[in-house]
Order: structure tokens, then sequence, then C-alpha cells
């Protein structure tokens, strides 16, 4: 029988798996084919996501790990090479905020949003991009945000990780493109979650009165962008940032 998945046969790491757009694109991504090594700081958060991949037929390996931890990052990636002989697929979505006005942030915000959000994403790329090159194949998908392409009020520790993901997914792209490796970028506009769910009517409204399309982002139309770039569909797109804004940034 000819396979109707995009994704059969591939291999995906999702970190910052447990929850939203995370357990979406692991999700989406086990729909399409994929099997799953999925992560988050705690193993017992991804439950759902990992009961969710199964019921789909998919394989999956759930890990507990701070993305910010060279050691441990490199630990989990060799157990999912020793677990499934193989990665084509990362997705690095693993993401924290602590917002505040520049003039009131502390040091310890500032650090730890760069970390997490910035150093997490070059920790993991680098571990997974040995193991690609030896196999002339695979994909890097970059979760941004239009906050590290427009800017915000009290995010400058969020939005300069995020401005950092996306110049560090066009570098990597040079570096990698030789050896087929593709890196592109995803950057979500305001998504629908248990944040936006906790703003009051008048903080909706004005934030609807900008996005051209009238409305919130579902986290299923980040992952179904994350599951084209993951696959053949997008083989000629690397060093790419796709937005999913519903127009906010043209």
């Amino acid at each position: 029988m000819t396979s109707v998945n995009a994704l059969d046969g591939k291999v995906a790491i999702v970190t910052g798996a447990a929850r939203g757009i995370g357990r979406a694109i692991a999700e989406e991504l086990a729909r399409e084919g994929a099997d799953l090594a999925v992560c988050d700081l705690r193993r017992e958060w991804c439950s759902d996501t990992v009961a969710a991949a199964r019921a789909a037929g998919r394989r999956v390996e759930c890990y507990g790990v701070n993305v910010s931890d060279g050691a441990a990052v490199n630990a989990m990636i060799d157990e999912a090479l020793k677990a499934f002989g193989r990665i084509d697929i990362l997705v690095n979505n693993a993401g924290i905020t602590k917002d505040q006005l520049l003039v009131r942030m502390s040091e310890e915000d500032w650090d730890a949003v760069l970390s997490v959000n910035l150093k997490g994403t070059f920790l993991l790329s680098k571990a997974v991009a040995r193991p690609m090159m030896k196999q002339r194949s695979g994909a890097i998908i970059n979760v941004a945000s239009i906050i590290g392409l427009i800017g915000n009020a009290g995010q400058c520790n969020y939005a300069a990780s995020k401005a950092g993901v996306i110049a560090l997914t066009k570098s990597i792209a040079k570096e990698l493109a030789s050896r087929n490796i593709r890196v592109n970028a995803v950057a979500p506009g305001f998504i629908e979650s248990k944040m936006t769910d906790a703003l009051s009517e008048e903080v909706r409204r004005k934030m609807l009165e900008a996005i051209p399309l009238k409305r919130f982002g579902a986290p299923l139309d980040v992952a179904r962008a994350v599951v084209f770039l993951a696959g053949d569909a997008s083989s000629y797109m690397t060093g790419q940032v796709m937005t999913v804004s519903g127009g906010m940034v043209m």
C-alpha cells in the first residue's frame, strides 16, 4: 500500500512538548507518520502528549531535560539515537517568558529567558547536527515569534531571544545546506492559550484589532506550518521565517 502520510519513517524530536504549541506540534507530526522523542523540563508533564501520539500508532520516547544544560541535552540526543537509530527532524519549541519593563527587569530574568529560548535552541541544534550530517539529511525547525521581528514593550528579554533564534536559524541554514540539512523558523503571532483566555475583553479587543484576520490563532495553525517545513513539500526552503500571525506581520 502506498503511504499517505508525509512523514512516514521519520523520527522527530520536539522540545517543550507537554502543552500548547509544543503538544500540538508533536501530535500533528505523529498524525503525519513520524515517530517521536518528546521532552519537557519534567518527563511526567508529557504524559498526555505521549498518549495521543501512541493512539496515532506511533512509537514515542519521553525525556525530562533542561534544554539550557548542555550535558543533559547531549545525553538525551544520545539516548534518542540509541532508541531510534536516526534523527530526521528537530523542533526547537521549548521557551519561557519573564515579562517586565526594561528598567525593572532583573539580570536573572534576562539570563533565564535567553538561556532557555536561545541557548537551548543552539544546544539542541548543535547536538543533532552531527548525526544529520552523517545521514546527509535533516530538517531543523525553530519556533521563534513575531515579537522577535517587531519587538514588544515589557518583553525585551523575550524579543531579544526570539530575534536571536531567527538570526541563529539563518546562520545554521548556511552552514548545513551543503549536507542537505534544512533549517527554518516559524514565528507565531497571538495564539489561543491559557494566557489569552485570562485576558480582559478590552485587552482581547485591542489585540484583535491588530490582526487582519480578526481572530487569534490556534496551536494547530502553528503545528501545520511545522509539518510543512519538516517534510518534502518544503524541500527547496531553508533559512526562512514563516510567520503564522493572521497577517500581523506582512
